[in-house]
């Protein structure tokens, strides 16, 4: 399990996927993806934030309210918090993934897959 930002953003960067840089959007640490935030800790909650569609995130809570949760601050947008501690490696390491995938421009990622195919994982 993943207890706190330090970790998760090891973990994130440990992945050692290309176009991701650390910035400092509105004081607060975070990685990016393809110039996308990918991966941040709440500055409201002790969690990390990932991106989510509303009914994924629904279900998550539903799921495992003790784990997936949601601050009154990102209820409008598509993400959910993850409690810290709570983070399993091998979620973190789909959902990292996927969203480094979805973040990447269509055409760039065809390159990518077209000289990586063995870098290319499940999107779960």
């Amino acid at each position: 399990m993943i207890p706190d930002w330090p970790t998760l953003k090891a973990f994130a960067l440990a992945l050692d996927l290309p176009m991701v840089t650390i910035d400092h959007p509105w004081g607060n640490e975070c990685l990016k993806a393809h110039g996308k935030m990918w991966c941040w800790w709440s500055p409201y909650a002790d969690a990390a934030v990932f991106k989510a569609s509303r009914d994924e995130r629904d279900m998550l809570m539903t799921a495992d309210p003790d784990t997936f949760f949601l601050h009154p601050h990102y209820a409008p947008h598509n993400l959910v918090l993850v409690r810290a501690g709570r983070i399993d490696e091998d979620w973190a390491r789909a959902r990292l993934i996927r969203q480094w995938r979805e973040a990447a421009p269509k055409r760039w990622l065809k390159t990518w897959d077209e000289t990586h195919p063995n870098d290319q994982a499940p999107l779960h």
